[in-house]
C-alpha cells in the first residue's frame, strides 16, 4: 500500500471512531454549504466524516483498491493534490445545489481518484460485487449518469450525489492542470516538432530499457513491458508521443 493511502485511511478510521464516541464531533466537522463563512474548516474536515459503518467501509474500500495504482502513476505530492481538489471541488458543487444539506463522506474525493483510474487505466476490468466486469472507463460514465439522474430528483434523497460530481469535475480538472504543466507536455511537444535522429533513439532505447522495474507499481511496470514489446516489434517510431512522454518520465527518476 502507497504512504498517502496508507495514511488517509488510518485518518478516516480514526475519525470515525472519534465521531462513534463522541457523536457531537460530526456536527463540528460536518460540511453545511450555507454555513460555510462560519465555518470554513468543514470544507476540510467533511471528507473524514462518515455517517456509518457501511459508508466508510464502502469509501475506504474504493480508496484502496484504486488509490495505490494512481498514486504510484502521480506520486505523493499530486495524489494528495488530487484527492483534496477532488472533495473541496465536490463541497463546492453541493453549496450550488444543496445549500442547506449537512454532507459528510470522502467519496467527492474517492471519486476524484476513481476518476484518475480511468483516465491512465481506461480499459481495466473492474468487478462489481466482485462477479460483474465493467471497465473502468465504463464504470465513470455509469456512476456520473446515475448521479445526475439521482441528483435531480430521480431517487431517495440523504446522498450527496452532488458532491460524487464534483469530484469527478475537481479529478478531471486536477489532471488537465497536470498536464498542462508536466515536462512530459514539453516532451511531446518537441517530439511533435523534431523526431530524434537514430542514433537519438537508440540511446533513448537503452536509457528506457534501463528502467527500475522493481520500484515502479504493477499497473506501470506491465505498461512499461507492453511498450518495450512494441518497440522490440516495431521499433521507436511506432511510438505515440503520450507513450514516449510515459517512459520518458519513469527513465528520469
Amino acid at each position: 500500500m502507497t504512504p498517502w493511502v496508507k495514511r488517509l485511511l488510518f485518518a478516516n478510521v480514526a475519525v470515525f471512531v472519534l465521531t462513534m464516541a463522541r457523536p457531537a464531533v460530526m456536527n463540528e466537522l460536518a460540511f453545511v454549504p450555507a454555513l460555510l463563512p462560519e465555518r470554513p474548516w468543514t470544507i476540510i474536515t467533511y471528507m473524514f466524516v462518515h455517517a456509518g459503518f457501511w459508508h466508510i467501509g464502502l469509501n475506504m474500500l474504493v480508496l484502496y483498491f484504486f488509490g495505490p495504482a494512481v498514486e504510484a502513476r502521480l506520486g505523493g505530492r499530486h495524489f494528495f493534490g488530487l484527492y483534496f481538489i477532488s472533495g473541496i471541488t465536490g463541497a463546492l458543487l453541493s453549496l450550488v445545489f444543496m445549500p442547506h444539506a449537512p454532507i459528510v463522506g470522502a467519496s467527492g474525493a474517492i471519486f476524484g481518484v476513481m476518476l484518475a483510474f480511468a483516465h491512465f487505466w481506461p480499459r481495466q476490468r473492474i468487478y462489481i460485487w466482485a462477479v460483474l466486469p465493467i471497465e473502468a472507463r465504463w464504470l465513470v460514465v455509469l456512476y456520473t449518469v446515475f448521479s445526475l439522474w439521482a441528483g435531480f430528483g430521480g431517487a431517495e434523497s440523504g446522498i450527496a450525489h452532488f458532491a460524487h460530481l464534483g469530484g469527478f469535475l475537481g479529478g478531471f480538472l486536477y489532471l488537465r492542470w497536470m498536464a498542462w504543466r508536466s515536462p512530459a507536455r514539453r516532451f511531446k511537444q518537441k517530439a511533435q516538432a523534431a523526431p530524434p535522429a537514430p542514433k537519438e533513439s537508440s540511446q533513448t532505447l537503452e536509457r528506457w530499457k534501463r528502467i527500475r522495474r522493481e520500484d515502479i507499481h504493477p499497473v506501470n511496470r506491465d505498461e512499461v513491458d507492453r511498450l518495450l514489446a512494441k518497440i522490440s516489434k516495431d521499433g521507436v517510431k511506432s511510438l505515440t508521443p503520450d507513450e514516449r512522454a510515459f517512459l520518458e518520465r519513469f527513465s528520469a527518476r
